[in-house]
């Protein structure tokens, strides 16, 4: 069985379909990784053996997926019957009570969820070390932090845990993670998956959810198995030409590549991100892509100030419906100083602003949208520093707000592609000279997660990553 543990999800549902393990065989040894690393990492943070050991025993859906282990963020999916605390204290004790339509779609795809991942509270750091769950520890560097918010599900992907694992991301908290722990991550475009029945639309869409993986074919066939409007959706992503997977291995053809060195906001970036944008830059080239030197013109400081305020305020109004659900309004002490600091700010933000700045935040993907008509992609370091060490975003009782500030120089990159609503990715191409990983990121145009696809499955090809295990590791 320790054979099967560095396979990707794909070659485990093989297995499973001509009946050389059995889905009872693949759960029982996830759960015994789990056990095993878990108290190390802290990326588990709610078992679901029993759930997932009884299922394991009935007739599974014939799915792409059928009898892989899985694990679901403890955030936005749901789960009937299970609890779902947004990294919070004070939904310590609230229970889902439907399914979300992407959790029905995830088990049809025949996947079997074993547990729920730690995140920070409410999503709001790039960091996963908040003060009810506990810190999330990366298996590179115990030291150093996950990444966030889906920072469980990057570690227990890179720790072999399991081959792959559901996130979300509003400003970055898939390809965060996946560029902090060495693993695979897209962002998909806008509204390509379903939030609903309980949400339509997560802060003016700056929100998505999809997984980190350990393979691209494994992105892109949990994608086919997952994407498209469901009832009612507000709005839907335009329709993929044919589907993600028949895209892993097709020739992405020579690529216009633009490759943006420095944020729009000016944050500083470490030599050692920049060494990873370099090293991407060669071998793009090397596989017959051209790379220019370009990038967008945008009023940075009226993009950032507007990003803020929608986002802040998208953390009120989800609070408040947290609230809702509940029952209950938090007490004190139930929200950490940070978060409630955050959410009174966002409660700060009067309606009409509220609205300009999703006026100008749709101006500027307009702006990188011409830009784009260029370029086939652009490029630039995923994170504007290597992991940093746990503790790094920590706030002081006079200053609540500091870790947010600080979150901020962290990640001037990823939150681009969620204000325009493309889809992006992390690619684990680079290592520091301490052996951290480092991602590369890339941004396609609207709705083309077709050429990521092509583009990611080349570089695993010409630069695999699935024998790089980390220390802590099954």
């Amino acid at each position: 069985m320790d054979d099967l543990t560095w396979l990707d999800a794909t070659a485990l549902a093989d297995l499973v379909r001509t009946r050389q393990v059995s889905p009872s065989e693949l759960v029982e040894h996830a759960i015994a990784r789990i056990e095993r690393l878990n108290p190390a990492l802290n990326a588990v943070v709610l078992p679901l053996y029993e759930r997932a050991r009884e299922r394991a025993k009935r007739p599974l859906p014939q799915g792409p997926f059928t009898g892989v282990p899985f694990l679901v963020k403890d955030i936005m999916a749901s789960i009937a019957g299970t609890r779902h605390s947004f990294g919070s204290r004070f939904l310590a004790r609230y229970i889902s009570t439907e399914d979300s339509e992407l959790t029905c779609r995830l088990e049809r795809a025949g996947l079997l969820i074993v547990g729920k991942t730690n995140t920070p509270e409410l999503g709001i750091l790039p960091t996963t070390e908040g003060q009810f769950l506990g810190p999330c520890k990366n298996p590179w560097d115990p030291t150093r932090t996950s990444g966030g918010s889906s920072g469980g599900a990057g570690v227990a992907v890179a720790a072999g845990l399991v081959p792959f694992a559901h996130g979300t991301d509003g400003g970055g908290s898939i390809r965060i993670p996946a560029s902090c722990c060495g693993v695979f991550g897209l962002k998909p475009t806008r509204a390509r998956n379903p939030l609903g029945p309980a949400l339509g639309d997560v802060t003016s869409g700056l929100v998505v959810e999809h997984a980190l993986t350990r393979s691209v074919r494994d992105s892109a066939a949990l994608l086919d198995a997952t994407s498209g409007p469901d009832l009612g959706d507000p709005y839907a992503a335009p329709p993929p030409a044919r589907p993600f997977l028949k895209e892993v291995g097709a020739d992405p053809g020579r690529l216009r590549i633009a490759v943006m060195r420095r944020p729009p906001t000016q944050t500083p970036v470490d030599p050692a991100c920049l060494a990873a944008v370099d090293d991407a830059v060669r071998l793009l080239g090397e596989l017959g892509h051209e790379c220019v030197d370009a990038a967008p013109a945008l009023d940075t400081s009226r993009m950032q100030q507007a990003f803020i305020a929608v986002y802040a305020a998208g953390a009120a109004a989800g609070l408040e419906g947290l609230a809702f659900v509940a029952g209950g309004r938090p007490a004190e002490g139930d929200l950490e100083p940070l978060t409630a600091a955050f959410v009174e700010m966002g409660r700060a933000v009067p309606s009409p602003m509220y609205l300009l700045s999703i006026n100008f935040l749709q101006q500027a993907a307009r702006r990188i949208a011409h830009f784009m008509v260029d370029y086939d992609l652009i490029l630039t370091p995923t994170l504007a520093e290597p992991p940093p060490p746990l503790g790094s975003f920590d706030s002081s009782p006079t200053d609540p707000l500091a870790g947010f500030w600080r979150a901020a120089s962290f990640t001037p990159f990823t939150p681009i592609a969620n204000l325009t609503g493309q889809p992006a990715m992390s690619v684990p191409l680079h290592f520091t000279s301490a052996g951290l990983p480092i991602g590369s990121h890339f941004m396609a145009r609207f709705g083309d997660e077709a050429t990521l696809f092509r583009l990611a499955a080349q570089l695993e090809a010409a630069r695999p990553w699935k024998d790089r295990h980390p220390p802590i590791a099954a």
